[in-house]
This record gives structure tokens, C-alpha cells and sequence, in this order.
């Protein structure tokens, strides 16, 4: 009925002629008569991928011999066949296992040879049926079947059903150009339930698995349910497929009818003698392009672009993608450069003038610019690292420098970034793509060689958008930014010429390999002197002129200063001490505002007048000698702080508790400390019953705040003699140092750091590891001078030291003495039963022996 693709076009006529009298034939074929039980015996046609219903008239293929003789037999006969669909369409000789149970009793028409050799015949489903048994194998199959009876009532149920199968059939028709309209006024004249479903499946041709399974239901109510969903299913996919082919055809007609437009456009604009203006433009950017100094490679990647932007239309959207990336093509410097200024001797003027202190910067800046000066083409330029507290002068420092070298200053912060696209850019397959910082701070510095800082290196953070550290391995590495890959512009761009320098605060968290292309110049809290100093130089100078007070004769006394520094501020670098001179400098500018008398001359009761009640007080002075209560020098990242370290015993079980938020290391040193008192507990008069007696709580002050780190051991074992035994420990000394087992003391980091915090919170006498002592080179001589700075190996050497020589406090004594006159009580006890113990069982064993 459906697709006869076995005529040439242009022989309609002849086929449709041809058609007629082969469909007389089939009509012409009798059906089986079935005897008493209903069963008719017919030859078996096996049917590869195909499933006939009834009614239906299709054309069928014959490849194997066994098929053809069955029909044969059949014509012969004037009868019908049982047609019945394999299982599995692979096998070639199937045998009846092989089969459905349920096929169709069908009519075969007139056999035609085809030209491949095969043949094929039209063939008409006739009634249901289902096989009984075989009755023959060779030379061809045979069977008996069984007839199956539908019913052909039409209730009001099945009535509503076919019109709504009718109803979804006619949108599908009208909506598959592949359907004849035909086959829906076929439809609307079948009265039958069963014949209605068959023919829609038969039309709409779904799977071969779908048709038996419609083939296998018997109920004509249940078949026309199973064709209304399948008639919804198919609907929905041929509205969808309408949809996209609407669309799909709608931007091709709007395409169509731009280019129209645009042809017209160029009509007008030519006949009123503009010319084209797009053209115009892109002869503009090849004309850049040729007077800008381009690199080969850049050169020839910017001509293709624009060839490629010159064959699109204005409107197109990939047009400003394009011209974008040109734009930053020309726009960044290939080049262009500044000419350094290679004066060792000016070079140190300006860093003396604008930089106190800070001497390994300065020095290894100026053999920087002097080994330039003797070798003026060495292009390997030193990737530098300024690490130290905050306000300390490492960001100023650098655009010294670049005073100094006479380049420009380029800042880059990356704290808190975590893209790597940040540095390398994003692919221009992204809307909105842009060239990484890296290339976006070369633009505006506008030369190739400026001096580039990197702020903040150690904030860098990492996420699922990549590792932005492991996108600067490549920047600062001499050996390869010479070729710098962006992903945005994917040209090699030079970095060698660039200046590089970093800041931290801390390396620890600047990863190995980045840390190691590097060269690291530490940048150490400043004493008290060193801010005194930068203070009258530059601090004050500058925030009388930021509050308009330049040109008074406004000054600060040496001890206004000193009372600001220590009783104000309590930091390693000078950023909170210009913030209190800011806070003086305003209040006298408002009093001069309002034309009130202000001072000239600022002192320390004008200092706690204006900047109030003092913040920090002296240690020294509101400490004094404790039992069990030692002070440690400690790093952090921001300089050096000194710890007190507290350790009080009370009655217990032998448990050591240790709070004040400290990490696993410093806990671990707790244990050490505590393993060494242990072991010396002869040395010390102590039993060793009395550690199970005794819970020891060791704790840190300043809660909040995270500690960890070995140096502290050294302080918690001197804190853990004090409290066993009584003895003060020196409220001036300060100490640091990692201690073993056996009570040797090993080296420790931040010396530098450490040291100067003792000294700026006025102790006396610092405890350090022999070992340590190479590393005072780097403390300022006025500290060493006026520090007692004491090298140790053995813990015996801290206690010497640490502890007073005055006698125990009696009352720090009372537990302890108390635990070991209870625990002597206890051993006397026990002596005294056991001794009787012992006696008693004498006399017993005396008395049992024979001839007592």
C-alpha cells in the first residue's frame, strides 16, 4: 500500500495498471476452510524483519528456495499461507522454534523475477491465527493453526477510542509530508475496531518489535489503546521536528533577507559616492599593522585575521571578536622600551633619599645596575622576592628602584586570585575573552622592559579553575618568559626584558618549584631606633603636607615618638605608626581650621591627650618573677612576638592537658619537655610516683590566635621545672630553641625576627641555640648590644640560666610535698602489711611441719 519503488518514474501509468491486476489476483485467492475445530493447515512462509496484518496488502521479498516452494505449493493449490516472523532475522534455515506462535493467514500473488535473482510477490493478511502444531519440515514448512476470532462490536467505549485514533492520525498525516492524505480518508471508512488499528500501524511503520507486539494482541479494544499512545508518542515527535524546521527556516530567510539589505545598502551608499565604509576600515587596520614594529610571527597572524574580518559582513557577530584581538595585537608594546639610567652612584642616592635602613635590598640592587653597566646586552634579568612583615617598605621599595633605573612602574596584586586564566587568559572560544593580568599590565605599562611587581605572591589560592601559581612557573623563569604564551593572544610575547619582583609576607606557602626561581631577600622587622628614625625622615614630613599643615613648624619630640611606638603600636613594620602621627597631624589641623591655638611642639602628655589611653604597656614593668611561668621568642609571619608559656600543677591522675589553640608539633614538644623532667626527676628531688598523682595543664595565652612550631620546647620544660620545683624563673629572660629527649637543644628559624621582638619589649638576657649564633649577623648592632644574648646545647645550660637562684616558694611547694608525704605514708602502710603478711605465714608453716 505504501512505498512500490519498482517502477522507473515517467511508468505510472503501466504500474498502476500492472498494480490493479495483481491485487485482483490476491482478491481472487480463496481463504483456507478450517474444519470443525476452527484449524486450517496451509504451508508456513518464515518472514525475515516484516509483520503482515490483515487487510493489508504489501510486497514481500523471496531469497530462500524453501520459501519459494511453499508458495508454489499454495498457488498450485489455489490456497493460502501462514506467514510467520522469526525470532532472530541472522538465521537462515529456521526450524518452527525458531518462529512467533502467532502469524497471519495471507493470499500471495503472481511471482516476479528480479534482477538481483531473487523474487517478490504482493501479498494480502487475511485473518489471524495461531499454529497448532507442524506437520511438516522438508522441503518447506507446513502447519496447522488455529483461526482467531476478533470481535467486531463497536461499544461506546471502543466507539470514543477510534475516534480519538482517527483524530491523532489525521494531525500526524497532516503534519508527516511522508503520509498520504489518502490514508486518512482510507481510515475514516473502516468500520471495524481491529482492521482500524492494524491499517494505522501499518501506515505509521513503527519497530519490528512494536508490530509484533500489536500483531500479538488478540483484543481489538486493547490494540486500539496501544495505537492511541503510539499515535500520541509519534505526534509529539513530528510537532517537535515542525518546530525546529520552522526556526531553522526562519533564520535562513533572515539571513537572506540582511544580505539583501546590506547589497542595497552598498547600492545607496555607492551611488551617493561614499564609498564602502567597511572596506575603508579594514584598509585603516592594515595600514596600522604596517606602521606598527611587529614581530614576524605577530605581524603575519594580525594580516590573517584581518583577511579573515575583510570576508564577513559588519553585522556578524564574530566581527568584534576579531577586531578585538587585533586591537591588542597593536596596542601592546613589542619594541618599545626605556632606556635604563646605569649610575651605580645615582642609583644609591635615590634609595638612601626615599629607603632607610634595609641593606641587603639596596646592595643587591646596586650590583644589579653595575654589572649592567659593565655588560650592557645581558638580558637575563634577576627575578627578585621581598619577603617580610607587613609595612616594612617592600611595595615603595620596588618603585625606588624604578625611579632609580629610570623604568616604569608596573604593579600587579594577586591576592585572593584563583583562575589560572588570570595570569595565562581565557581561550577566544569564551565570550568575552581577554588576555591574562600578565599581558593586560604590559599594555599599560606601554614598554617591554618595565619594572614589574608581583604583590602579594603568597594570597595566591586554588580552586577547580586551576593552579595560578603553576601559571607563573613560566613567567619568572629567565629560561622560558623569553616566549610567553597567553591563551588569548597565542603568540610568543618576550618577558625577558621585564624586571620582576615579588613581595610576601611569608614564603611557606609559595609552592617549591615557584620559590625556587626566585631569589629571596628578607625584609626584617625594624627596632626601635630604625623607627625613630624613618619617623623624623619620612612619616611626619609626609603627613604634614597629606594635612595641610606643610610648612609649620610643627614637631614631635624624640620621647612623643618613642611613648607613640611603644605604647601605641606593637608591629614589626611602620604602617600603624604613620597611621597614630596621621591621627595627631589631623587633630592639630582642625584646631588650626577653626582658628583655635594648636600646638607646635608635640610631647607625651600632648600624645596621650590626643591619641588616648595607651594600647600596649610595658612588659617588663607589669611582669615580674613567677613559678612556672617562662617566656618564649617566637616567629610569625607578620615579625616577632614574644609567648608567655604557663604551666600549673594540681591533684589528678597524671594527666597533661595543653590549650591556647596550639598545633600538633608544639603538643609533641609538650611531650618531649615533659619525657625529659621525667627523666631527671632525681636531679630534681622528685619521685617518679608523683607524676601519676599530678595533672599538668600547660597553656598559651592569646587563645584565639593558632600556634605551632618546635622552638617553644626549650620554654615549656623550664616552665615544667619552675612549677615542680619551686623555683622563679627570670621574668627578663626570653628563650627559644627545639629540645630532645635527652635534653640537648637544636637549632630553630627566625632569629632575626626573634631577637628584635625581645629587644622591643625590653628583656634583658635571650636564650638561643649554639647553633643559632651564625644568624645573629642579620641583628642590628644596637640590639646586640644591649641584649645578653646567651648560646646554649644542653637544657641543664637554659635552667642555669632561666631559673632564680633565690630559694623555692614554700607555697608553690605545699601540693607536692603533701602528694609525697601521702604517697610515704602509703609505702609505710604497705611495708607494715607485708611484714605481718609475711610473719603470719611463718608461724603457719611452723606449725604444719611433722613433729612440731
Amino acid at each position: 500500500m505504501r512505498d512500490f519503488d519498482w517502477y522507473s518514474r515517467g511508468q505510472e501509468e503501466e504500474f498502476g495498471e500492472a498494480l490493479h491486476q495483481r491485487t485482483e489476483e490476491l482478491y481472487r485467492v480463496p481463504d483456507s476452510i478450517p474444519d470443525e475445530n476452527g484449524v486450517i493447515e496451509c504451508p508456513v512462509l518464515p518472514l525475515r524483519d516484516l509483520v503482515v496484518f490483515p487487510h493489508m496488502i504489501s510486497p514481500i521479498f523471496i531469497e530462500r528456495e524453501s520459501s519459494l516452494a511453499a508458495i508454489e505449493e499454495a498457488q498450485l493449490l489455489d490456497q493460502t499461507v501462514i506467514a510467520l516472523t522469526q525470532r532472530d532475522p541472522e538465521v537462515d534455515d529456521p526450524n518452527p522454534e525458531d518462529l512467533w506462535p502467532i502469524g497471519v493467514e495471507m493470499a500471495v500473488g503472481r511471482l516476479l523475477e528480479m534482477p538481483d535473482g531473487s523474487s517478490s510477490a504482493l501479498v494480502q493478511g487475511r485473518r489471524r491465527v495461531q499454529v497448532v502444531e507442524f506437520t511438516q519440515l522438508h522441503p518447506f514448512m507446513k502447519a496447522r493453526a488455529r483461526v482467531i476470532d476478533e470481535s467486531r462490536e463497536v461499544d461506546r467505549q471502543t466507539d470514543a477510542t477510534m475516534r480519538t485514533v482517527l483524530e491523532l492520525f489525521k494531525k500526524c498525516v497532516e503534519l508527516n509530508r511522508s503520509l498520504p492524505e489518502e490514508a486518512y480518508l482510507y481510515a475514516l471508512n473502516i468500520a471495524e475496531p481491529g482492521w482500524l488499528a492494524d491499517m494505522v500501524v501499518t501506515t505509521i511503520a513503527p519497530s519490528v518489535k512494536e508490530r509484533l507486539e500489536f500483531l500479538m494482541t488478540v483484543d481489538p479494544l486493547v490494540r486500539l489503546n496501544k495505537v492511541v499512545s503510539l499515535l500520541a508518542r509519534e505526534a509529539d515527535v513530528l510537532e517537535l521536528e515542525d518546530k525546529i524546521h520552522s526556526r531553522a527556516q526562519s533564520e535562513v530567510d533572515r539571513s537572506q533577507r540582511e544580505y539583501y539589505l546590506r547589497e542595497q545598502m552598498k547600492a545607496i551608499q555607492s551611488e551617493l559616492g561614499e564609498g564602502d565604509l567597511w572596506t575603508q576600515e579594514i584598509e585603516d587596520l592594515k595600514a596600522r599593522i604596517e606602521a606598527t614594529d611587529l614581530p614576524p610571527e605577530a605581524r603575519e597572524r594580525a594580516l590573517k585575521e584581518v583577511e579573515r574580518l575583510s570576508q564577513m559582513t559588519p553585522m556578524s557577530p564574530e566581527v568584534g571578536i576579531l577586531r578585538s584581538y587585533i586591537d591588542w595585537i597593536l596596542d601592546l608594546p613589542w619594541t618599545q622600551q626605556t632606556e635604563d639610567n646605569l649610575d651605580v652612584k645615582h642609583a644609591a642616592e635615590i634609595l638612601e633619599r626615599e629607603h632607610y635602613g634595609l641593606p641587603k635590598a639596596k646592595e643587591r640592587i646596586l650590583e644589579y645596575i653595575a654589572v649592567r653597566n659593565l655588560k650592557p646586552k645581558r638580558m637575563r634579568q634577576p627575578i627578585l622576592c621581598f619577603v617580610g612583615p607587613p609595612g616594612t617598605g617592600k611595595t615603595s621599595l620596588g618603585q625606588s628602584i624604578a625611579n632609580a633605573l629610570g623604568r616604569k612602574f608596573v604593579r600587579l596584586s594577586l591576592g585572593g586570585v584563583r583562575d589560572e586564566a588570570e595570569i595565562r587568559g581565557h581561550r577566544r572560544t569564551y565570550i568575552g575573552a581577554l588576555p591574562g593580568r600578565i599581558l593586560q599590565t604590559m599594555k599599560r605599562a606601554g614598554t617591554v622592559n618595565p619594572l614589574f611587581m608581583l604583590d602579594e605572591i603568597d594570597k595566591l589560592g586554588t580552586d577547580f579553575r586551576g593552579d595560578p601559581a603553576a601559571a607563573l612557573l613560566e613567567v619568572l623563569d629567565p629560561e622560558q618568559n623569553y616566549a610567553f604564551s597567553d591563551h588569548y593572544l597565542e603568540i610568543p610575547y618576550d618577558l625577558s626584558k621585564v624586571l620582576f619582583i615579588t613581595t610576601a609576607n611569608y614564603t611557606g606557602t609559595i609552592p617549591p618549584a615557584l620559590l625556587d626561581r626566585m631569589e629571596v631577600i628578607e625584609f626584617p622587622g625594624y627596632i626601635e631606633e630604625e623607627k625613630l628614625e624613618i619617623a623624623q625622615r619620612f612619616l611626619i614630613p609626609r603627613q604634614l603636607e597629606e594635612n595641610g599643615l606643610e610648612g609649620t613648624q610643627i614637631r614631635f619630640t624624640p620621647s612623643a615618638l618613642t611613648k607613640i611606638i611603644r605604647e601605641y603600636t606593637y608591629e614589626a613594620g611602620v604602617r600603624n605608626l604613620e597611621r597614630e602621627i596621621g591621627r595627631i597631624c589631623r587633630k592639630i589641623a582642625r584646631a588650626k581650621a577653626e582658628g583655635k591655638r594648636h600646638p607646635t611642639l608635640v610631647t607625651p602628655n600632648l600624645v596621650e591627650k590626643y591619641l588616648g589611653p595607651p594600647q600596649f604597656y610595658n612588659l617588663e614593668a607589669e611582669r615580674k618573677n613567677e613559678v612556672g611561668v617562662a617566656t618564649a621568642v617566637a616567629w610569625t609571619e607578620y615579625g616577632g612576638e614574644i609567648m608567655p608559656v604557663e604551666v600549673l600543677l594540681m591533684e589528678g591522675k597524671g594527666n597533661l592537658q595543653i590549650t591556647g589553640q596550639v598545633g600538633s608539633v608544639m603538643q609533641e614538644s609538650a611531650q618531649a619537655a615533659l619525657s625529659y623532667l621525667r627523666s631527671r626527676a632525681e636531679d630534681f628531688n622528685l619521685k617518679m610516683s608523683l607524676f601519676e598523682k599530678v595533672d599538668i595543664h600547660i597553656h598559651i595565652p592569646e587563645g584565639s590566635v593558632p600556634k605551632d612550631g618546635p622552638s617553644a620546647g626549650v620554654t615549656i620544660c623550664t616552665a615544667l621545672v619552675s612549677a615542680f620545683t619551686g623555683r622563679e624563673v627570670l621574668k627578663d629572660v626570653g628563650m627559644t630553641g627545639e629540645i630532645t629527649l635527652r635534653g640537648r637543644i637544636l637549632p630553630v628559624g627566625g632569629i632575626r625576627e626573634k631577637v628584635l621582638a625581645a629587644h622591643r619589649a625590653g628583656l634583658k638576657t635571650v636564650v638561643l641555640p649554639k647553633r643559632n649564633m651564625k644568624d645573629l649577623i642579620d641583628v642590628p648592632k644596637k640590639a646586640r648590644d644591649e641584649l645578653k644574648i646567651v648560646p646554649v646545647e644542653e637544657m641543664d645550660q637554659v635552667l642555669q640560666v632561666a631559673l632564680s637562684t633565690a630559694p623555692p616558694k614554700r607555697k608553690h611547694l605545699r601540693l607536692l610535698k603533701r602528694l609525697m608525704e601521702e604517697d610515704q605514708e602509703e609505702k609505710s602502710e604497705e611495708e607494715t602489711t607485708a611484714r605481718r603478711t609475711y610473719t603470719r605465714r611463718k608461724v603457719q608453716s611452723t606449725v604444719t611441719q611433722p613433729g612440731a
